[in-house]
């Protein structure tokens, strides 16, 4: 009987371990999920514009597939090459974020500059032309799949970097389930979007009541703003996160001037107003971290037209040319 109680205690104590690795998994995921927001808000921001133009009926199995490629993207590529790259090379983590942080930043850059400098991608088309469906979808999804790629590969780096050093398994699941948390709340709100004016429709259409009617042509009358303002926070949020990732990484390569400075201007600015002043302070350096972010970005844009764009698409054709000799 006293070994059958010593075996309980044990499997007990296992237990309890199991369960504190557990809410350590889970609180360590929140919090490196927490940290990739910027980036999360942009995969919002950008989904939607991927349905535009289809019957309302392609629109969900749309965002399917891509959520699908999506979570493809995190967990067969990007989270064991970030597990391999963390044990073996962890010190190319930060060059690899910088690198993220100044795709972000040209990206940010490049609609704010498209803003003053718009551009018809389809003035070539002919005035008549009528896409096939079915390939206008697929190559809609492709694309989407491959930027969700960069995007994904940023969040997962984030996360990755903000997950503390620990046993190989407790990382690898702590990253799955931010890949599988992102990717749902990211899909998820994708979703509700693209639906939230045909359920507004629908409202205006068959509601019994006055008000059930009001609130369905609210909706559908607010969504295109409230499109247009999620796009200008998804873009800001570019912005801010990869400002603040460039400057945090050269802090950590020993280059820490700018980082500093702004981070002293901003307590300076909270300590001046003398309100409020730890958000402040974050809203000070956010702003700082998103203008250097937008005039990194700025910079990129003419480098990556005019050379890297370029180059990428010669090898790319020199590579389709030998796949077909």
């Amino acid at each position: 009987m006293s070994g059958l109680l010593a075996l309980l205690d044990d499997v007990a104590a296992i237990a309890k371990i199991a369960a504190a690795s557990a809410d350590d998994v889970i609180g360590q995921a929140t919090k490196a999920g927490a940290k990739a927001a910027g980036a999360v808000i942009d995969d919002a921001a950008v989904t939607p514009k991927y349905v535009t133009g289809f019957k309302p009926a392609r629109e969900i199995p749309i965002v399917w597939k891509i959520a699908r490629g999506s979570l493809k993207n995190k967990l067969l590529f990007l989270l064991p090459a970030g597990l391999v790259l963390n044990e073996f090379l962890p010190g190319i983590i930060t060059p690899l974020l910088m690198l993220g942080g100044a795709y972000l930043c040209f990206e940010g850059a490049e609609k704010v500059y498209h803003l003053f400098r718009p551009q018809h991608s389809d003035a070539d088309q002919p005035k008549d032309f009528v896409p096939d469906p079915a390939h206008l979808e697929e190559r809609r999804v492709s694309g989407a799949i491959k930027t969700d790629f960069i995007l994904s590969a940023e969040i997962m780096t984030i996360a990755l970097s903000e997950i503390p050093e620990s046993v190989f398994w407790m990382e690898a699941v702590t990253l799955a389930i931010v890949a599988v948390g992102i990717t749902v709340l990211v899909y998820g709100s994708v979703a509700l979007l693209v639906k939230a004016d045909d359920f507004g429709l629908m409202l205006t259409e068959r509601g019994h009541f006055a008000v059930t009617r009001s609130i369905g042509h609210g909706i559908v009358k607010a969504m295109p703003g409230f499109m247009k303002i999620l796009m200008t926070v998804g873009t800001a949020a570019m912005l801010w996160v990869g400002g603040s990732i460039i400057l945090h990484g050269l802090e950590v390569l020993g280059f820490g001037y700018l980082y500093e400075h702004i981070h002293d201007i901003a307590h300076g600015i909270a300590h001046a107003v003398g309100h409020f002043e730890g958000f402040v302070a974050w809203a000070a350096t956010a702003a700082m971290d998103g203008v250097f972010g937008l005039a990194l970005g700025l910079l990129l844009i003419p480098i990556t037209d005019k050379l890297i764009f370029p180059l990428w698409r010669t090898v790319r054709g020199k590579s389709k040319a030998a796949e077909g000799h």
